[in-house]
């Protein structure tokens, strides 16, 4: 259990908070750290720089004697262990002092009075005071001609407020780590309470519970937006497996009746066994029968393949004009047998880069549609025109039941077929094959109709389109 709780966004989420917050609070303490410790430091060296003058005025007016008696005062003013004072030559050699038993472990640095000689100006030094290690902030100053000072004060005050300082900072950053450790588990969770909705919603969804939806909170926040999105990412897998069941239902519909039809040409062959005639007949319809089942599997593997990129389509210079031509005088016997009014208008020469085999099969699936749904004495009517400098498009019109709008999309889907066409011969694949071939020839098709007054079947295909090979 364990384990997983260190695996959670949730734990990690509280991790960085507590992390970043404690930084940051840490970062904060140091520079009030640094910025105390030198106001305390610079306050020290004004009030030891304030000495040196208040000495060097003594030395000017009553002399060495006056500074050596003004040590004593001073140091037993303020305590012996709280200031000193030495009075010195340019050469090291003390002539006056405070009481120096507490002292005594401050030495005179001939260094520092070197550099002193040379720049004539002040210099400061911190001292470490055994035996408790204390601090002591020293100055030397020119206070007189041939005349150094010595003085340093003991930084107890800094040192009380380092330790007071280590204290507040220690308890203080115990609480801010509870602190913001229960507070990012708090922001945590609520922030992933809306992953946990989306979370119950994804497990209580099954093969036969697609309704489920994530509840928004309409916040507008990326979790609702996520909740959105995923409501969205349903819709389409439940259509789509809307979809898959209905194209199931159809290829059991199709597959259905060729199989029974073999299966009942094998049962009469078998009732008339003496009949050779009857045994030839069952073969022939039996061969028609897997012709019309082979080619449908044939048309759904291209169409499968064709929409996965995979099409195995070869293209070489095509007479469109010819092909529309060629492929009208087919079916010219078709519509004489309805009485149909057929006619073909086909505009000059137009030459395209293209498979001839699977684009006459799609303007094939095109006329034969519109000849099959149209009534006796109707009209067809074929039109190849360019549409632009680069877009030649056919038109198939014809005078047949229409079709509703809502349904525009759905027929080109594979195995749909409206109510009305089922009891027409075909497999619901034409249409849906035509388009496949159509936009694999960077072209397209569309469908323009009006119910009782016609449709209008329109492909459009680019002549220039060299790219697609």
């Amino acid at each position: 259990m364990m384990p997983d709780l260190f695996k959670t966004i949730a734990f990690r989420l509280t991790l960085w908070y507590a992390g970043i917050f404690s930084v940051s609070s840490c970062v904060a303490f140091a520079l009030f750290y640094f910025l105390a410790t030198q106001t305390l430091q610079e306050q020290t060296d004004r009030d030891l720089l304030e000495k040196a003058r208040y000495f060097s005025t003594v030395i000017q007016r009553n002399g060495i004697m006056g500074a050596s008696k003004l040590a004593v005062i001073e140091a037993q003013a303020a305590g012996e262990k709280r200031i000193f004072f030495r009075l010195l030559y340019p050469n090291g050699e003390v002539f006056a002092s405070s009481h120096m038993s507490y002292w005594k472990d401050i030495r005179i640095d001939q260094g520092v009075i070197n550099t002193l000689v040379r720049t004539k100006g002040h210099l400061f030094m911190t001292w470490l005071i055994a035996p408790n290690d204390q601090k002591a902030r020293v100055l030397y100053s020119f206070v007189a001609d041939n005349v150094i000072l010595q003085t340093g004060v003991a930084m107890d005050f800094q040192s009380k407020f380092i330790s007071a300082f280590k204290t507040v900072f220690i308890v203080s950053m115990g609480f801010i780590i509870i602190f913001s450790a229960v507070s990012g588990l708090f922001l945590s969770k609520k922030a992933l309470s809306g992953v946990k909705a989306i979370t119950r919603t994804a497990n209580s969804i099954t093969g036969a519970n697609l309704e489920e939806r994530v509840p928004q909170t309409g916040n507008q926040d990326e979790l609702d937006l996520l909740a959105v999105t995923f409501n969205r990412m349903l819709d389409r897998i439940e259509a789509l497996i809307k979809s898959i069941r209905e194209m199931s239902d159809n290829i059991a519909h199709d597959l259905k009746s060729p199989l029974t039809r073999i299966r009942g040409f094998a049962e009469i062959a078998l009732v008339n066994m003496d009949e050779i005639d009857t045994y030839r007949g069952m073969a022939a319809n039996t061969i028609e029968e897997s012709d019309r089942l082979l080619d449908m599997i044939n048309t759904m593997l291209v169409i499968s393949r064709a929409e996965s990129g995979e099409g195995q389509f070869e293209y070489t210079p095509v007479d469109l004009s010819a092909m529309v031509q060629e492929a009208c005088d087919l079916f010219v016997p078709v519509a004489e047998d309805k009485q149909i009014q057929f006619t073909c208008e086909v505009a000059d020469p137009i030459e395209i880069e293209a498979d001839a085999k699977m684009l006459q099969r799609a303007f094939s699936n095109l006329l034969d549609n519109a000849l099959k749904y149209t009534q006796e004495k109707g009209r067809v009517h074929v039109r190849l025109e360019r549409e632009s400098n680069e877009t030649a498009q056919i038109l198939v019109t014809d005078t047949g039941p229409g079709i509703d709008p809502k349904y525009f999309e759905k027929i080109f889907e594979r195995f749909y077929r409206a109510e009305s066409s089922r009891t027409s011969p075909g497999t619901g694949l034409g249409l849906s094959f035509a388009r496949t071939v159509a936009r694999q020839h960077k072209g397209d098709l569309l469908v323009a109709s009006q119910l009782g007054r016609g449709t209008v079947f329109t492909m459009r295909l680019p002549y220039r389109n060299t790219q697609i090979i």
